[in-house]
């Protein structure tokens, strides 16, 4: 079993910058890889970015060149970076840790961005 706690989320307006945190615990060794998805109210679940464990980097074209995705192995803890934020990124964003076939989920946190 993996455990993941979201952290980081709150409000911020337009332009500004947050930065979300996941920190892993429990059997996270082979950990293969770590996304973070978004879900705003009345819409489907999105994959935002993602990481493996050799460092390799995806992202959505909606958040390419703002957001960033980094790992801290040391801290089990993986982070996305958000700039230049906008409205449309108001969402919960929860992370995911993929390990042997299992998809571990955490619980979310929610990022609002005021005009």
């Amino acid at each position: 079993q993996v455990q993941l706690v979201e952290s980081g989320g709150g409000l911020v307006q337009a332009g500004g910058s947050l930065r979300l945190s996941c920190a892993a615990s429990g059997s996270i060794f082979s950990i293969n890889a770590v996304d973070w998805y978004r879900q705003a109210p009345g819409k489907q679940r999105d994959l935002v970015a993602s990481i493996t464990s050799s460092g390799s980097t995806n992202y959505a074209d909606s958040v390419k060149g703002r957001f960033t995705i980094s790992r801290d192995p040391a801290k089990n803890t993986v982070y996305l970076h958000m700039n230049s934020l906008k409205r449309e990124d108001t969402a919960t964003y929860y992370c995911v840790a993929s390990r042997g076939g299992m998809h571990y989920w955490g619980k979310g946190t929610l990022v609002t961005v005021s005009s």
